[in-house]
């Protein structure tokens, strides 16, 4: 119990820093449960540190001196890539410091920070446009804005936008606000987010599974919704995040952000009413096309483990290492082919390779998993075949026990369900 607590102290206290510090944890858990001794080596590092260089010269000797203890070459690989990244941090810490992270992300980050503020405050004025043309370009700006958004938050949780953390924070809030997700705050959603990466599980704290075997009435509906092509299920997260606040006492403390975002937002959409009801019926469609597209990305990214528990309720890891989330995360890439489409989600889809290294940027995000993988990299699921079982499945998603797994060959993922509860904005 003792160690338990050291472990967990060590999470908390690793959190708000950047994402190598799930990979620690888990090469310790992993030691500690193994019971085997710690390999102690010497290493003089580079004068300039080289990840990748750290990696190869490391895993060559590692590979040898190991090779009876797999489970230790994984532990001692992570603590590799956290040492590393820590002493990249570092030497960049030493250069003036800037707004950004990293100031070749000046540009990329400031655009797309820029487009989603502007166009989605210009979505608007397009939806209550006179006929139909303007309206409609109305609604997809809007939707773009509004993924893009989300997006952003996850790049905030990740800190990989600008150099302060509080900064980070700030623009979290703002793109959660855009998302129609600040509810939660971005230190709770940012919190759970870290938990899937540190425990290579989707996490959730609102068990909307147990709540449709208690009440066989919700799970009719939102199965006949579902069918109907209303996101019912991604409707009914985001809104527990508004409600359980007030009826469940666990969830009190998130009462006031939760009641005063209510207030606002509702008061902001009576005034939009008051404006252009037009305005109004296209932006509520704008946020199911949202929801849509959130839960298309979310559904396919993972076989993971499920666990609905308080948000800091401890998961058994059951072996869950490197190699285990490598083997059950996708890349749903928007296309393979014309890599610049993947831009239209923030290549959000390159997903195994944001597992493998979350602290990259967004937009070295190709660039790593063509280092990683290669043009042919097999966790690569086409949108089409995406799409068929997005569609197939859409019932059978509400209720399903497990998300499936693609399987080999010509249609491969149509036994890949998929699943719900697991954007990061309503995990909380």
């Amino acid at each position: 119990m003792a160690a338990d607590a050291v472990l967990a102290a060590d999470g908390a206290k690793n959190e708000a820093q950047d994402e190598p510090m799930p990979l620690v944890a888990a090469a310790r858990g992993s030691r500690r449960r193994s019971g085997q001794p710690s390999v102690v080596t010497t290493w003089t590092p580079p004068s300039t540190p080289d990840l990748s260089m750290w990696h190869r010269l490391g895993m060559r000797r590692m590979r040898t001196i190991m090779a009876p203890a797999p489970g230790m070459l994984d532990a001692y690989e992570s603590v590799i890539s956290f040492v590393g990244t820590r002493m990249s941090a570092s030497a960049s810490s030493a250069r003036p410091t800037s707004l950004f992270r990293e100031r070749e992300g000046v540009w990329p980050n400031t655009l797309v920070l820029a487009w989603t503020g502007a166009g989605w405050l210009a979505s608007f004025g397009l939806m209550a446009a006179t006929g139909w043309a303007l309206p409609a370009m109305g609604v997809l700006l809007c939707v773009h804005t509004m993924i893009l958004a989300a997006y952003l938050i996850h790049e905030a949780a990740h800190y990989t936008l600008f150099s302060s953390p509080r900064i980070n924070r700030w623009a979290g809030e703002a793109m959660s606000f855009i998302a129609g997700a600040s509810y939660a705050s971005f230190d709770r959603i940012r919190h759970l987010h870290i938990r899937h990466h540190r425990d290579r599980a989707d996490v959730t704290c609102f068990d909307f599974k147990g709540l449709m075997q208690r009440r066989p009435a919700v799970r009719r509906l939102l199965q006949a919704l579902e069918w109907a092509y209303i996101p019912a299920t991604e409707i009914l997260m985001h809104l527990q995040v508004v409600w359980r606040p007030f009826f469940v006492p666990a969830q009190r403390r998130h009462l006031p952000r939760s009641a005063a975002m209510l207030v606002l937002r509702l008061s902001l959409l009576g005034l939009l009413a008051a404006w252009s009801v037009k305005a109004l019926a296209l932006y509520a469609l704008a946020y199911v096309l949202l929801l849509h597209v959130l839960n298309f990305f979310d559904a396919f990214h993972h076989t993971f483990d499920q666990f609905f528990v308080a948000e800091d309720e401890p998961v058994p890891m059951d072996g869950r290492d490197r190699v285990y989330e490598q083997a059950h995360t996708y890349s749903n890439l928007v296309s393979h082919r014309f890599p610049v489409l993947n831009l239209l989600t923030l290549n959000f889809g390159y997903h195994n390779a944001h597992h493998e290294r979350a602290a990259v940027p967004w937009w070295r995000l190709p660039a790593l998993h063509r280092e990683l993988y290669g043009e042919r990299a097999l966790n690569v699921m086409p949108l089409a075949e995406l799409l068929r079982t997005w569609h197939r499945n859409r019932v059978k998603r509400v209720v399903a026990d497990h998300y499936g797994a693609p399987e080999t060959g010509a249609r491969r993922a149509d036994a890949f369900v998929g699943a719900h509860g697991v954007s990061f904005l309503t995990v909380v």
